[in-house]
């Protein structure tokens, strides 16, 4: 069995792994969703106080900036790219943004001066954020140099300034109304959750709904042949890295309200994540498929183990490992799933 599960696995070699992942668990979303649930109970029975409404309040506390970065990371991978700037893009517009929140606002402010500050200084986090897009998706979509390369390069030079100009310092001291807006809660749910659910929502249905979404497939799956359909993927590919710096700005502005403070050092450990939640969800690390809805399963599977263990006792530095253990566990079920179920697959042993 060993044998011929090796030498199958040789001859299927890497698009027939590529194409289990796409799918995420064994049964694709339903698997995702099967796994969710197993957490869910399998928490609750062994963890004293998992299932209840402080576990769900802190769930949707702290899953939207992870969720909001890993959209931002999953654009560029469907199309065969990577943005590796994501973290040093939200820094960076998270400082700009504080900057101006604390400089421009005099202590005795009045409420109608704080919110034009505020507005403010959103559009200028906003605003760069979209130069960023701009200069990365340029230096993408028309030097030919490897996006990995490319945005490798952009975040070094982002994080050098953010450094440079803040000397390693975090901007504090934010309007007290901002972090009361950004905590609130609205229909029984965080804000910052619903703006999660809402950007989600909009992200799956520009990937699925639009041409520039179909675009981005197509280009993930063949560059060339995408070119010879009479798209510009060029342009596309600079609408891509736009959209993901935008999805920075988005997490920036909930890091700001959850932190009440930014520095070029946050959520550095989230790069890495993101992409494990994107491969988990079942976007083809190679591009030309993803689905949003399958992003967010994963995210919250993700998020669940970390409550659980957290909960558990464990220390919240395994969390990163155990996130780790479970892609590899997921790669194995795809793996060894077909030749367990060789009526499904037409796979397995022959004789």
């Amino acid at each position: 069995m060993v044998d011929t599960l090796s030498s199958e696995a040789r001859r299927d070699g890497l698009p027939a792994l590529v194409a289990r992942l796409r799918r995420g668990l064994p049964g694709g979303a339903p698997g995702l969703l099967g796994l969710l649930l197993v957490l869910l109970m399998a928490f609750s029975a062994v963890v004293p106080g998992f299932a209840s409404l402080g576990t769900a309040q802190s769930f949707m506390q702290q899953l939207p900036l992870l969720g909001l970065l890993s959209l931002a990371m999953v654009v560029p991978l469907i199309t065969g790219g990577l943005n590796l700037a994501i973290i040093a893009t939200t820094n960076q517009c998270a400082l700009l943004t504080a900057w101006i929140m604390r400089g421009a606002l005099a202590p005795d402010a009045a409420p109608g001066s704080v919110t034009l500050v505020v507005m403010l200084a959103l559009l200028a986090g906003l605003a760069l954020s979209i130069v960023i897009g701009l200069a990365t998706g340029a230096l993408v979509a028309y030097t030919g140099v490897h996006p990995i390369l490319v945005t490798l390069g952009t975040k070094s030079l982002i994080d050098g300034i953010s450094i440079y100009l803040t000397h390693g310092q975090a901007i504090s001291g934010l309007p007290s109304a901002y972090a009361r807006a950004g905590n609130t809660s609205l229909l029984g749910l965080p804000v910052p959750f619903l703006l999660l659910i809402a950007v989600g929502v909009v992200v799956g249905l520009v990937l699925r709904r639009t041409p520039f979404g179909v675009s981005c497939a197509m280009i993930g799956s063949n560059l060339e042949a995408t070119r010879y359909s009479a798209v510009d993927t060029r342009r596309v590919l600079v609408g891509v890295y736009v959209l993901s710096s935008v999805l920075c700005f988005a997490a920036a502005s909930v890091m700001l309200a959850t932190f009440n403070s930014a520095s070029a050092d946050y959520a550095q450990s989230y790069l890495l994540v993101t992409i494990l939640a994107a491969v988990l969800g079942g976007v083809d690390p190679f591009g030309g498929f993803g689905r949003v809805s399958g992003l967010m399963l994963a995210l919250a599977i993700l998020q669940v183990i970390s409550s659980g263990f957290n909960q558990y006792g464990l220390s919240p530095y395994l969390t990163t490992a155990i996130w780790g253990l479970t892609l590899i566990g997921v790669v194995t079920a795809q793996t060894v799933w077909p030749y367990m179920h060789p009526w499904r697959t037409g796979k397995g042993r022959t004789g």
